[in-house]
């Protein structure tokens, strides 16, 4: 028997249903998109037997008639359109077991129902076919579709459809329909085992029942964690936090020791690295929201761990853990020995994940800078960052020795020299097509000493993080010498945007005096000055069109001085 009420989770989805059962609402045609196992043609099933029941109260009785057709797989008026040709319904199939069946009214139920499953696997073709009738329908006939790849259909078709997009199921959901099953069964069963099945099972209870039957059969009717465990070739939680918690502590021997241990064990060194970055995952979200080391989904060992490695964690380090752990994944599908490969990678993970971003030195720079009182100096000299993992020395070749770029050190006159004025640097900027640079210092930046090898300023407090050690390089690379870049405390003052926007209104400010100019703006109500253009009066000679028979002569007027 399929109804609504064997149909777990997608309560929203079925509550329409009902509802446009009871009030006669029903749409011609509904499209049930979703992963794999997630419950499509349950769905499907459970709609179709209700509009076909006889009872018609929104669900089906299970008892009438039509309902034992339908259960049986004989009821006249249900159509499930088959696949004649390999993965792929064509335009003949559409034609012969929807088009031509239409016309014919229903043989005893007040509907007839037509589902296609999988119907992004229709041909062009057949959905043009289809199309039509989807169009003007007849009032007897409904159309139940399902696909996994709703992208592939046609937006004609999508648009025609009430659309539904089911859910991953919960783990909490798969594991109280396991518990049921196996409560049905008279199976004893751990809850921790059934959790874990769920977790694998990715939110596809069908996917969920066939682990579940092949845990019944190795556990020989009593379902423990140990025996799922191995049948999934997982390691013991336990031992994967261990783990973890000694990777970021450094303790390298321990690790190497941990994983041989998991792969005698049986563990495979893919579900190691996935449970590794499963973990990473979950102990950011609870940095994030301390409030989820509450959760009655973390086991208690979990709770201990988290509590433990979120105070010593940064969120910085956890995302380099996180990236090289997703990177390992490809290198372990390549390597020719996976537990040599996963070795690999968390000597890395260990060895890496602590340094210091650029933005972590720069502020260690500026700590440990020799000037004292309103401002610091970023000259590009080696500073020392201590960290959990390593001290890391940042330098910069001294004056002189480092090489310049020939692609950054010349604008369309050549080679620069030096940079006397900041126009000169915002030129240069400009012909390197360095437009964040450029930005920033016109927008982010109050310049109050400028001159060649030294810059005096104030800064926006968002400024771009890496700003400063950006410029530096820049500087040092267009120049072939160290500049000192000085930061001043306090307010940001007026910027050259600022600047450059007062002097553009003051300009139309003045040219709006103009009699002409006023002249216009006062014909045409609601006109304004968006741009003031200058050009001198050879410019001007130069671009007038030549006019024949023209015997008029033009006069330029020049804004004054």
């Amino acid at each position: 028997m399929t109804g609504f009420g064997d149909i777990i989770g997608h309560e929203q989805i079925i509550e329409h249903f009902r509802s446009a059962l009871k009030n006669h609402q029903v749409s011609h045609a509904y499209i049930l998109n979703g992963e794999n196992g997630s419950g499509k043609n349950m769905l499907a099933k459970a709609f179709a037997k209700a509009l076909v029941c006889e009872a018609g109260y929104g669900d089906s009785c299970n008892m009438c008639r039509a309902c034992h057709q339908f259960d049986s797989g004989n009821h006249p008026d249900v159509k499930w359109i088959t696949h004649e040709k390999a993965n792929s319904i064509g335009v003949d199939e559409v034609r012969e077991q929807i088009n031509n069946d239409i016309v014919i009214k229903p043989y005893s139920s007040k509907y007839k129902v037509y589902i296609i499953d999988e119907v992004h696997m229709l041909s062009k073709g057949a959905f043009n076919a289809l199309l039509k009738t989807l169009e003007e329908p007849p009032a007897h006939v409904k159309f139940i579709f399902a696909t996994t790849e709703i992208r592939k259909v046609p937006v004609t078709i999508l648009s025609r459809c009430q659309r539904f997009d089911l859910q991953r199921l919960s783990v909490e959901t798969l594991t109280q329909l396991f518990t049921k099953i196996l409560a049905n069964e008279n199976i004893p069963a751990e809850t921790e085992a059934l959790d874990i099945i769920a977790k694998a099972a990715d939110g596809s209870a069908r996917d969920g029942l066939s682990l579940l039957d092949q845990a019944i059969v190795l556990s020989n009717g009593n379902i423990n964690t140990d025996v799922v465990k191995k049948m999934l070739g997982l390691a013991d939680r336990s031992q994967t936090l261990t783990l973890f918690e000694n990777l970021v502590n450094g303790n390298m021997e321990a690790v190497l020791k941990d994983i041989s241990e998991q792969y005698t064990n049986g563990a495979t060194p893919m579900i190691v690295l996935q449970d590794l970055i499963n973990i990473t995952h979950d102990l950011a979200k609870v940095k994030i929201i301390p409030a989820l080391l509450n959760s009655t989904s973390l086991s208690e060992i979990e709770k201990k761990t988290f509590a433990t490695l979120s105070t010593s964690c940064s969120l910085a380090v956890l995302s380099k853990i996180w990236q090289m752990l997703i990177k390992g994944i490809s290198e372990i599908n390549m390597a020719p020995s996976a537990v040599e490969a996963l070795e690999m990678i968390l000597l890395r993970v260990a060895y890496s994940a602590s340094l210091p971003t650029p933005y972590e030195i720069l502020n260690e720079v500026k700590k440990n800078s020799d000037l004292a009182g309103t401002s610091s100096v970023y000259s590009g000299q080696s500073a020392l960052l201590q960290n959990s993992a390593a001290a890391v020395p940042v330098s910069v070749p001294p004056s002189g020795t480092e090489k310049k770029n020939d692609l950054t050190a010349t604008v369309s006159a050549g080679e620069t020299s030096g940079f006397n004025t900041v126009e000169d640097l915002l030129r240069y900027l400009e012909g390197t097509k360095k437009a964040l640079i450029e930005y920033s210092i016109k927008h982010d930046v109050c310049i109050r000493e400028f001159s060649d090898g030294h810059i005096a300023m104030n800064i926006a407090p968002a400024i771009h993080q890496d700003f400063i050690m950006n410029l530096h390089k820049l500087l040092s690379e267009a120049t072939g010498r160290q500049w000192e870049i000085e930061i001043i405390k306090g307010d940001l003052g007026e910027t050259i945007a600022d600047k450059e926007k007062s002097v553009a209104e003051a300009t139309k400010k003045n040219v709006s005096e103009y009699p002409l100019v006023k002249k216009i703006l006062e014909e045409f109500k609601g006109a304004k000055i968006e741009t003031v253009i200058r050009k001198n009066l050879e410019e001007l000679a130069e671009n007038e069109p030549d006019i024949p028979g023209d015997t008029v002569p033009v006069t330029y007027f020049e804004e004054e001085e």
